[in-house]
C-alpha cells in the first residue's frame, strides 16, 4: 500500500491494473478548464479527470465559506464510486504543479478514511520527460461503492482556529509564499495579510525545482525548525483556499511526522468575516 508518494517506477507497472485508480487532477486557478484540456490532449493511460472546483470542492457560500470548501461526505463517496474507487483501491493523484493540486486529493481521501492514495511524486512533467506513455481522450472505470469513514479530528473549523491562533502550545501555520504572508502581494482574495499568530512555511520548500519531494530528513529538519516540537494534533495547516495547504500536510506526512490537521476554509474563509483581526508583515 502506497499512502504518500509513489515514484514513476513504481506506478508504472501499474497503470492498466484494475485494482488501482490513477487521477489526473491538474488545475489552474487563473484558466480553470486548462486542466481538463490538458487531459482530454495527454494523461497517464487509464487516468480519470478531477475537476477542482467541480469534483473536489463543496459550494460556495457567499460571506460564509472559502473559494473551495469542502463537500460533503455523501456526494463525494458518490465521486470517488463513479471513479471505481472503493476499499480495495489504490489511489493514485497526479498533476504538473509538484503536487501542489493533488495533494487536495489525497488528503480528502484520507479525510475520508482511505489511507491507499498517494502522490505521484513529480507529476505528469517527470513521466513526460522519462518517455513514458500517456494518451488522450476521456477515460471511465466501472462503477465500484465507497463507503465513508470521515475523520472528522482531520478537519480544524474557524471558531478552533482563532481560538488557538497566537497559543504557544499550538502551531498555525499558513502555507503560501512569503509575499502573501506578508500581506506585500495578493493576486487572488480582496485583503492581504495572515491570521494572526500564524507562522509562515511556503509549501514550495518542501520540493525541489523540479517538483519531486525532498527526502523524509530534509522536511523534518524544514518542519522541525518550525513546529518546535508542537504535537500534530496541535498543528494546523492553511492556505488561501485549503488547497496547497494539503501539500505540506502530505509532506508532513511523508516525513513521518504524523497527521497534522486541515484549516480547510482557510484565509479565504477568514476574510468573510471582518471582524476577524489581520496581521500583516
Amino acid at each position: 500500500m502506497f499512502r504518500t508518494l509513489i515514484s514513476t517506477d513504481e506506478l508504472a507497472g501499474h497503470t492498466e491494473d484494475a485494482g488501482w485508480a490513477v487521477v489526473d487532477c491538474r488545475f489552474a486557478l487563473d484558466d480553470p478548464e486548462k486542466g481538463r484540456r490538458g487531459y482530454l490532449e495527454a494523461h497517464v493511460p487509464g487516468a480519470v479527470y478531477a475537476h477542482l472546483n467541480d469534483d473536489l470542492s463543496g459550494p460556495i457560500v457567499a460571506g460564509g465559506t472559502g473559494r473551495h470548501p469542502l463537500p460533503d461526505a455523501v456526494s463525494f463517496g458518490d465521486k470517488l464510486s463513479n471513479w471505481g474507487i472503493d476499499r480495495g483501491v489504490q489511489v493514485v493523484g497526479y498533476d504538473d504543479v509538484g503536487g501542489a493540486m493533488a495533494a487536495r486529493l489525497w488528503w480528502m481521501l484520507r479525510w475520508m478514511g482511505h489511507d491507499a492514495a498517494a502522490v505521484l511524486d513529480g507529476g505528469l512533467p517527470k513521466w513526460v520527460r522519462e518517455g513514458r506513455p500517456t494518451r488522450g481522450g476521456p477515460e471511465r472505470r466501472g462503477r465500484r461503492t465507497f463507503e465513508p469513514a470521515v475523520r472528522e479530528e482531520f478537519v480544524v473549523h474557524v471558531e478552533e482556529v482563532a481560538k488557538h491562533a497566537g497559543d504557544p502550545a499550538w502551531r498555525i501555520v499558513d502555507s503560501r509564499t512569503g509575499d502573501r504572508y506578508r500581506g506585500e502581494f495578493e493576486p487572488i482574495d480582496p485583503v492581504a495579510g495572515h491570521i494572526p499568530g500564524a507562522i509562515n512555511a511556503p509549501h514550495p520548500a518542501i520540493a525541489d525545482g523540479d517538483g519531486v519531494f525532498l527526502s523524509p530528513e530534509a522536511i523534518r529538519a524544514y518542519f522541525g525548525s518550525l513546529l518546535g516540537g508542537v504535537p500534530p494534533e496541535r498543528t494546523v495547516f492553511y492556505c488561501g483556499s485549503g488547497v496547497t495547504a494539503a501539500r505540506n500536510l502530505l509532506a508532513f506526512a511523508h516525513a513521518g511526522l504524523g497527521d497534522a490537521r486541515l484549516y480547510a476554509g482557510s484565509w479565504s474563509e477568514w476574510i468573510t468575516d471582518p471582524s476577524r483581526p489581520i496581521a500583516t508583515a
